[in-house]
């Protein structure tokens, strides 16, 4: 078991093989995943280069600060590879974001800022990823470092965290759009877009999507304005309030930790044309337990779009926090000790291989055994 593990890893890393300048840094990196994906209880320069045989973690370090390789064009492979594994034309694109607390005010991007993953304002550096979601797993295949704007209007301070002279001020809106853009340049067979309220208030990037024709449900507000009428527009709560008792149906909107997540779930249009012939919808959640309890979605899709098939990509949303709970955990997303810039994608770009490695092999073993089941059926 283990030796097929190995051969299945250097399989991974052969499609990854020409992104390297060197065979040293390759190898490295090999080992640097391998460390990852071996179950230490943390994992760190100093770790992984004890799992690696080394006397220092010098080497794990400057592998991180290496310009022999590409850490961009091994993204676009891992990719590939998780598309191979679990892609779907019936897939959902995810953008989210997740902390990483750090001390001091050195490593890129650093600075007090709110972390949902924290629950807090703290010292911290947030990361916005893309995951990518179908019914034969999640992973995450993109990634951006945010940088505030103390950050990108220093430019002393960002070269010394070796901040390219190119890089802007952008949103996390904005970088969702751009991971959405080199996912549809890419070919991710996918159908719908999901985020959470702090992207679906956004209008630059619902117009966008409209604009492209991605198909979205993204959480908004309670107080967000949609188009009523010809020349009017109303708060979504306000709209979901004059709903009939008769118009929430309880469905589930996918399996949680403990079974299916039902809610109360109703819809209602939003009254403008939209381009390429789309629809448009208020989608509303309500709680059981709680009637009071009430979250807001806006939708963009196809006409004739059931309620259920709403419901399912709104559902699909908590595919980024379980993979960022499995990419921690499992493989150390956040367990870096890196201040660069560009170590910080590097170490990122690693995890997500290793996290990616475990994806294709858990959706490997489960087509397997379907196959066994079938076969003595």
């Amino acid at each position: 078991m283990v030796e097929s593990w190995e051969n299945e890893l250097a399989e991974l890393f052969a499609r990854v093989a020409g992104r390297f300048s060197r065979v040293e840094p390759r190898k490295r990196a090999f080992a640097y995943v391998r460390g990852l994906l071996s179950g230490l209880e943390r994992r760190n320069g100093w770790t992984l280069a004890e799992q690696a045989g080394d006397g220092s973690p010098d080497g794990m370090q400057a592998l991180l600060c290496s310009p022999c390789w590409d850490a961009d064009l091994v993204r676009d492979d891992v990719r590939d590879y998780v598309v191979e594994a679990i892609g779907d034309r019936a897939g959902v694109l995810v953008a989210d974001e997740t902390g990483f607390a750090k001390k001091g005010r050195r490593s890129a991007g650093v600075q007090r800022q709110y972390s949902g993953t924290l629950g807090r304002t703290d010292n911290c550096q947030i990361g916005t990823f893309l995951c990518y979601a179908t019914s034969a797993g999640r992973a995450l295949i993109d990634r951006e470092l945010y940088l505030p704007k103390s950050w990108t209007e220093d430019r002393k301070r960002c070269r010394a965290a070796a901040v390219p002279e190119k890089v802007e001020f952008a949103t996390k809106p904005q970088q969702a759009r751009v991971m959405l853009q080199r996912a549809v340049e890419a070919g991710v067979p996918f159908a719908w877009f999901t985020a959470d309220e702090a992207y679906g208030q956004n209008p630059g990037l619902r117009g966008w999507l409209e604009d492209e024709d991605i198909a979205y449900v993204m959480a908004t507000r309670c107080d967000d304005e949609v188009a009523s009428g010809l020349f009017t527009t109303t708060r979504v709560d306000e709209l979901i309030a004059k709903l009939p008792a008769g118009a929430w149906r309880r469905l589930s909107c996918g399996d949680g930790a403990h079974g299916p997540r039902r809610y109360d779930w109703a819809r209602l249009p939003i009254r403008r044309e939209f381009l390429h012939g789309r629809r448009g919808w208020v989608l509303a959640r309500r709680s059981i337990s709680d009637p009071t309890d009430i979250a807001y979605y806006v939708c963009f899709g196809p006409r004739g779009t059931r309620l259920r098939e709403l419901v399912r990509v709104a559902g699909s949303r908590w595919a980024v926090e379980e993979s960022f709970q499995t990419a921690k955990n499992e493989v150390g997303l956040d367990q870096y000790q890196v201040r660069r810039y560009d170590a910080w994608y590097a170490h990122i770009t690693l995890a997500m291989t290793a996290a990616a490695f475990l994806v294709a092999t858990r959706a490997t073993e489960a087509e397997k055994r379907g196959q066994t089941a079938q076969a003595t059926s």
